[in-house]
């Protein structure tokens, strides 16, 4: 595992009473008050939150949090309060400039530095994630339709998927961004297919080789570009979320070329709802380095004249529930993990999944699963929900 450096950001000696009145008179658009009483409310416990909060936006706001210098019991409530009432379109957006010029000018996902996630986020350690997930380690939005626990959602969630590409046993499928094997053990278990998985984290491949010799499986430490074979069936999972815009041409490129002529493609990814909008700069600091959301015009333009788009369905809210889930499982566990990762890693993982859940929750980013043919079905194609 690997603990985050300390933050660079120091508290403000004396207040700015104009910045705490303003934080005051936006927090209470959505119903928030700075002291009070409800679980969702702002409790400040030192000098400098409301400037570092207006000089550089969930960054400064996401820094103070981890060093203790403000609280909510309720975060994601907090949250969910702040995003429903779009308080992030009141604040100057010269702000982000630095993050907006840096999305747009570089591209943050080429081969080289498409590994960064996998460093920093994913190798954290199995043991931890373990205790987080399911029994299969799947790190995505689990599907509660029918489901009452974490389990069960996510089980459910790997069978749509199966019928959604209409598995059939004998079958070769691809899974661009294979985790630990989640949905590969499953299709393999279930529906006798053959998988061929590709991820950029070490630990990853190395839990999934040992979880699953006794499968058809074949896990590659390897970047997606590097695929030229066929496959019957192309699955993505989660994994579309650290393309990068200037690279999801190329990522849809691949998957044309891999898929055999009557195969279907299923993108499972969070995506957002304005085209221009920017990645979280806490979000891509301390959780996902060179993460991009795609909105649905991006897709869009990615798959022109490549895929026919035979469905597409947005489960959003069941993030929602998914990473409460998640943050219950992590704070029972957190004693184990305490000593080695410390009260700052602690804050920075809590601030993560609550703040996420309140995104979900207020429908400010989505979920989607699309189905994509070469040529088109030859039939309307059977939705599946």
């Amino acid at each position: 595992m690997t603990v985050k450096k300390q933050s660079s950001y120091k508290p403000f000696l004396k207040p700015d009473s104009g910045a705490h009145s303003f934080i005051e008179e936006l927090l209470a658009y959505a119903g928030i008050t700075v002291g009070g009483t409800q679980p969702y409310d702002m409790e400040l416990k030192a000098y400098g939150v409301p400037e570092a909060a207006l000089a550089r936006g969930n960054l400064g706001l996401g820094e103070a949090y981890m060093d203790g210098l403000w609280d909510a019991p309720a975060l994601d409530d907090f949250f969910y309060r702040i995003l429903h009432a779009r308080l992030d379109e009141k604040i100057n957006p010269s702000k982000v400039l630095p993050y907006v010029i840096k999305s747009k000018l570089i591209n943050r996902q080429t081969i080289k530095r498409a590994w960064k996630v996998g460093e920093a986020h994913y190798d954290l350690g199995n043991d931890f994630y373990a205790s987080m997930l399911d029994s299969r380690m799947t790190y995505t939005c689990g599907y509660w339709k029918n489901a009452q626990t974490l389990e069960e959602a996510q089980t459910a969630k790997l069978d749509l998927i199966c019928q959604k590409i209409g598995l059939k046993p004998g079958m070769r499928v691809l899974d661009i961004g294979c985790g630990w094997g989640s949905f590969m053990s499953y299709a393999a278990e279930h529906y006798d297919v053959e998988c061929v998985g590709v991820t950029i984290s070490k630990e990853q491949t190395a839990w999934a080789k040992k979880q699953y010799p006794h499968l058809p499986l074949e896990f590659r430490l390897q970047d997606y570009r590097e695929i030229n074979e066929e496959f019957d069936r192309i699955v993505s999972i989660g994994m579309f979320e650290h393309v990068g815009h200037k690279n999801h041409r190329e990522f849809m490129e691949v998957a044309n070329r891999c898929l055999k002529e009557n195969g279907l493609f299923l993108l499972h990814t969070i995506g957002k709802n304005k085209r221009n909008s920017t990645t979280d700069p806490w979000i891509d600091k301390y959780i996902f380095p060179n993460g991009d959301l795609p909105s649905i015009g991006q897709i869009g333009d990615a798959i022109d004249d490549l895929f026919v788009m035979e469905d597409l369905h947005n489960f959003g809210p069941d993030y929602d529930k998914t990473l409460m889930a998640w943050h219950e499982n992590f704070e029972k566990a957190w004693p184990q993990f305490k000593a080695q990762l410390g009260e700052r890693f602690y804050r920075m993982w809590r601030y993560y999944l609550l703040s996420c859940a309140g995104a979900f929750r207020a429908r400010d980013i989505q979920l989607w699963q699309w189905v994509l043919s070469k040529n088109g079905t030859q039939d309307t194609y059977p939705r599946v929900s």
